[in-house]
């Protein structure tokens, strides 16, 4: 069995290299690109947005258009055949970068592995089973009634991947997908992945021959490096350098809208953030045009709701939280909060009002909009703390339960249904519901949703749930995330998407020799 196993990894590889492009004579385009997120690991499941998005290694079922809609990818159609039942049928001209054909068994496989390895994928697939028809046709049966299902199978974590990726212990050995690039190498060292254009990918030949991706995550690290010409391509520099990068010639910074947030989650579980009008008090109490326009130097837009208006699920009727001092500093006086000795800060009891900000440096934003909220909270009588720590040290210090509010950037909308967002964030036992948030009207109105008989009748019971959990308050919108991507100017064809996590590469990009 060892001198069998040892074959076929050899003929895998040996597939490899016969699909990659043979290196030339000083005329291959190469991308080199700084990603502000480390890659510690290969594994699609674990940082589905490396291969689906950031290199093309793999592809998903579904694609999706910048208005929402979802596209055939690998996938050409999927037909409700009843409530828990689907029929998926495939594309029949997709080879994996092994020269293997894509079949319906290596989909079943993808899926099954998503499924058992990440609670949030297996909670929008709500697989029972997978029956395979034929080489190309598939039916998926679900546990419960699912309407999210097409939409959950564009998730970057679904990329399709070839069997043969993955060794008998269940780890990656390599990433085998079906897209416009194949994965050369990946240093264990530094997390350099490189990949090289796939020449027979089902799409046509993509206009770039290798794509070098770095992990640099100080935005300031990744505007020097794209000003020094170390890289051609890079994401998120800091906004003040914007104008700056844009004067030099030869590179441009460009301003996109992105379906992610900024967020500030509040712990309810602790006084006085138990109070929802302490809660209400604090989101009116942040001048939001303020921050975007001079914080954020304009990347990214003023609102207090997670779904912008031009998003067909949206509730446009929800209440709004536009900045209101005096409402503000009213609704913590009805709290009990008032300035008993006159020094401008609030106090109940003898306590004064205190609140912890925890926050992260990766995107360039977090830091200067908390520094930000302190000086909106203090003008409201509220201490604020803030701490920049790691994420893993906010992700530990929530478990402990040992955080008031806590800002980060979260995206809405990478699974194109509000239900991805909504049941995440609001239903219990949500992967983003950090303070145990459990309210029995909205779980119930998130599991009717999935039953729903068209889109729209599903859209307007979420829209029920952003209303009440607009009003309940549990988190704030502080705004909506813009995104600077900084590139050379011979780079041609990039189309910013506004599903992907941060930004998404495309087989029709092209960089000038």
């Amino acid at each position: 069995m060892r001198i069998n196993y040892l074959v076929l990894m050899a003929l895998i590889f040996a597939g490899l290299l016969l699909s990659a492009p043979a290196l030339s004579d000083g005329s291959e385009r190469t991308l080199k690109v700084a990603t502000m997120w480390d890659i510690p690991d290969i594994d699609p499941i674990l940082r589905g947005d490396a291969w689906a998005e950031k290199t093309l290694v793999t592809e998903t079922l579904v694609a999706s258009n910048q208005n929402f809609e979802l596209l055939p990818q690998l996938a050409i159609s999927w037909n409700q055949q009843d409530k828990s039942t689907w029929e998926i049928r495939l594309r029949d001209d997709v080879l994996f970068h092994d020269g293997s054909k894509m079949t319906a068994d290596d989909v079943k496989f993808t899926l099954e592995r998503g499924a058992e390895s990440d609670s949030t994928i297996a909670n929008l697939l709500q697989l029972d089973s997978i029956e395979v028809s034929d080489p190309t046709t598939m039916i998926i049966h679900t546990k419960i009634p699912n309407s999210v299902l097409p939409a959950a199978l564009l998730s970057p974590s679904l990329g399709i991947i070839s069997r043969n990726s993955v060794k008998r212990d269940g780890k990656i050995v390599k990433v085998i997908g079906t897209g416009p690039f194949i994965m050369e190498s990946f240093d264990d060292q530094t997390h350099v992945l490189t990949i090289v254009k796939n020449g027979n990918w089902w799409g046509g030949a993509a206009k770039i021959d290798r794509i070098v991706t770095t992990p640099m995550t100080d935005a300031n690290t990744r505007s020097l490096a794209i000003e020094n010409g170390d890289v051609d391509f890079t994401v998120d520099i800091p906004y003040s350098e914007v104008e700056r990068i844009n004067s030099i010639s030869g590179l441009r910074a460009d301003k996109y809208e992105t379906s992610y947030l900024y967020r500030l989650d509040l712990n309810t579980n602790h006084e006085p953030l138990n109070n929802i009008d302490v809660r209400h008090a604090l989101s009116y109490g942040i001048d939001r045009e303020q921050i975007v326009s001079y914080v954020l130097f304009g990347v990214g837009s003023a609102d207090s709701v997670p779904f912008s208006s031009s998003m067909p699920w949206a509730n446009n009727s929800v209440t709004i939280y536009d900045y209101d001092e005096t409402n503000a500093k009213q609704l913590l006086a009805d709290a009990g909060w008032s300035d008993s000795d006159g020094d401008g800060m609030l106090d109940r009891d003898g306590k004064p009002l205190e609140l912890s900000l925890l926050t992260y440096a990766t995107r360039p934003g977090l830091v200067p909009v908390s520094e930000a909220l302190v000086g909106d909270f203090k003008r409201l009588g509220i201490k604020v703390n803030l701490e920049v720590l790691e994420w893993g040290a906010i992700d530990n210090r929530r478990k402990d339960g040992d955080w008031d509010m806590v800002l980060f950037a979260t995206n809405c909308a990478l699974v194109p249904d509000p239900y991805y967002y909504l049941q995440r964030s609001y239903g219990t036992g949500g992967s983003y519901n950090y303070v145990g948030y459990s309210n029995p009207t909205v779980d119930d109105l998130l599991d009717r949703s999935m039953a729903a008989k068209d889109l729209q009748a599903k859209y307007d019971i979420l829209k029920d749930v952003q209303a009440i959990t607009q009003e309940e308050c549990m988190n704030i919108i502080v705004a909506h995330y813009g995104m600077v991507i900084a590139q050379k100017d011979g780079i041609t064809g990039f189309v910013f998407d506004p599903t992907a996590h941060d930004y998404k590469l495309n087989a029709k990009m092209s960089i000038e020799v």
